[in-house]
């Protein structure tokens, strides 16, 4: 009996001395070191690549998000904000029926198949909004000006990016409304165009919010 509980204790001890030490190394050292790294060697991915105007933080580089604005009487969804270059469509997607009071989207794609009638009759209502809001005096868009990530949602509906040629499509209109030069509108465009990665991997791409954030400091400049 006395040697039972010896062992037993002895066996309790060092699973007792085990979880301490696991903890300790587990729970506090190792999550310190992997912290200590990504804010020592990657601060702004470690702090999800927020990205801040004017001081105050308007969203991460990472996620897309709407420029829409206010609701008014009457209205279902958003007009959109002309001002501002314009992400991916995010319509149709399923929306948080769990937590009501943030409307939270779902992160997902409509798989609706290419020759669904709803999502035909989607893509050409949005291909003439699109044609519409971005006609201004002296620069009226052509059908085939208009690319495909202009008139669809991307799979994850939370697209970051659009094409160069979107951001193009868009920048008679944001220089009107901003009462900017097209020229200077267009260098905004230009300079925020990523490359192809490593110079073969995926598509040249424009990340809309660091484009917008640089808008509004062009706009915030003329005063």
């Amino acid at each position: 009996m006395n040697t039972s509980l010896a062992n037993t204790a002895r066996l309790t001890g060092a699973a007792l001395r085990a979880l301490l030490a696991l903890t300790v190394l587990c729970g506090v050292l190792y999550p310190l070191a992997v912290t200590g790294l990504a804010q020592g060697l990657f601060p702004h991915q470690a702090n999800g690549s927020e990205l801040r105007s004017d001081g105050r933080p308007v969203g991460s580089s990472l996620l897309g998000q709407r420029y829409d604005l206010p609701l008014t009487k009457g209205q279902d969804t958003p007009a959109p904000d002309l001002r501002w270059f314009q992400p991916r469509p995010s319509g149709g997607l399923a929306e948080n029926t769990l937590n009501t009071q943030y409307k939270l989207q779902v992160s997902g794609a409509t798989n609706l198949a290419g020759d669904n009638p709803d999502l035909i009759k989607s893509i050409k209502e949005t291909k003439a909004t699109v044609l519409a809001d971005n006609t201004v005096p002296g620069y009226t868009p052509k059908p085939s000006d208009v690319p495909a990530d202009a008139v669809t949602s991307s799979a994850s509906g939370l697209d970051p990016d659009i094409s160069p040629a979107y951001a193009t499509l868009q920048i008679h209109r944001v220089a009107a409304r901003n009462h900017l030069p097209v020229s200077q509108v267009t260098h905004l465009v230009t300079t925020h165009t990523t490359p192809r990665t490593l110079g073969f991997l995926g598509e040249p791409r424009v990340n809309v919010l660091e484009l917008n954030v640089a808008l509004a400091e062009a706009v915030k400049a003329k005063g």
